[in-house]
């Protein structure tokens, strides 16, 4: 798996996936409790069947210039992988929430100090990503439609690495489309993301690519989703259990407007339906710091394996 979380739902299966995930050479755990998810290996597709899945996109609902950014990876894409589906077990309006907002999900990250990486937003919909550890470049959320069952969103990310890890600067560009569809059969709120990423790699052969990175690219990646959706998951459930300290926590946020600390923290409780219930534990922001710390490596920890 990747030494870190990588970036937020987002962004970690943006550009972080298109560049940071094939650059980590050893597979070592982002979380202390392991990962639990099946990595299977999900079959590659050619040209072929990339063309077909891009024109499965609503290409005329686009604006001109997202649909040039679409039809460019039918032209060039290097590699076309379908990961695992994973499930978040949380309101829809949550996961939504931070599909849109992932600032927010990372500035969470930050405070609990899980992880380097930061994601500011520069224009409506389009983020300025640095992983901390040589990954930098932007990410733009270039659709989205909501239906009664779920969502579709499609982002586009632009890039590269510089560091130790790779002789000379890697660029890139990517495509990632997420689809999120309700769970109706579940006794409790649950979703589930479906991710399908295309990647073009600047000056790589695909040779390269297909046979030394691809099997980093696919279970960094899965590995990125089902440590974001745990993660989601685990602070839907530490909003029901204690949502007076996760108000508390929220204001540790720098980075997070106030509005949109108040709105995380009440689509985390539940604004519909019996009010969560609250049993007797620590309120203080310290307890929710450390119930959602608890399974993920500290940054420190990350630090020294980017160094090793």
């Amino acid at each position: 798996m990747t030494a870190r979380i990588a970036a937020a739902l987002a962004a970690s299966l943006l550009f972080a996936f298109a560049t940071a995930a094939w650059v980590e050479a050893a597979e070592r755990p982002t979380s202390r409790g392991g990962l639990s998810a099946t990595l299977s290996e999900i079959g590659s597709v050619g040209m072929e069947s990339c063309r077909r899945s891009l024109s499965e996109l609503p290409l005329d609902q686009m604006a001109p210039e997202h649909r040039r950014l679409v039809e460019h990876f039918g032209q060039s894409t290097t590699l076309h992988r379908r990961l695992p589906a994973a499930t978040v077990d949380c309101e829809r309006s949550l996961l939504e929430f931070v599909l849109t907002k992932p600032e927010i999900l990372v500035d969470v990250w930050r405070v609990l100090d899980i992880s380097r990486v930061t994601l500011d937003p520069v224009a409506e919909g389009t983020w300025r990503l640095s992983d901390g550890y040589g990954t930098t470049g932007s990410v733009q959320l270039i659709h989205q439609e909501r239906g009664p069952t779920g969502s579709l969103l499609v982002f586009h990310g632009l890039g590269g690495y510089s560091g130790p890890l790779s002789p000379k600067q890697l660029t890139g560009s990517c495509l990632i489309v997420v689809r999120h569809t309700v769970l109706a059969d579940m006794d409790h709120p649950a979703q589930q993301v479906a991710i399908e990423a295309f990647l073009d790699v600047d000056g790589l052969g695909l040779e390269i690519v297909t046979r030394t990175l691809q099997p980093l690219i696919v279970r960094s990646a899965a590995a990125n989703v089902h440590e974001i959706c745990l993660f989601l998951s685990q602070f839907a459930k530490a909003a029901s259990r204690n949502p007076a300290g996760l108000a508390r926590l929220a204001e540790r946020m720098p980075r997070t407007a106030p509005r949109d600390r108040r709105m995380l923290v009440s689509l985390a409780c539940g604004q519909t339906g019996t009010p969560p219930i609250r049993p007797l534990v620590d309120a203080s922001a310290d307890a929710v710091h450390e119930e959602l710390a608890a399974r993920w490596l500290p940054a420190d920890s990350l630090d020294a394996m980017h160094t090793r």
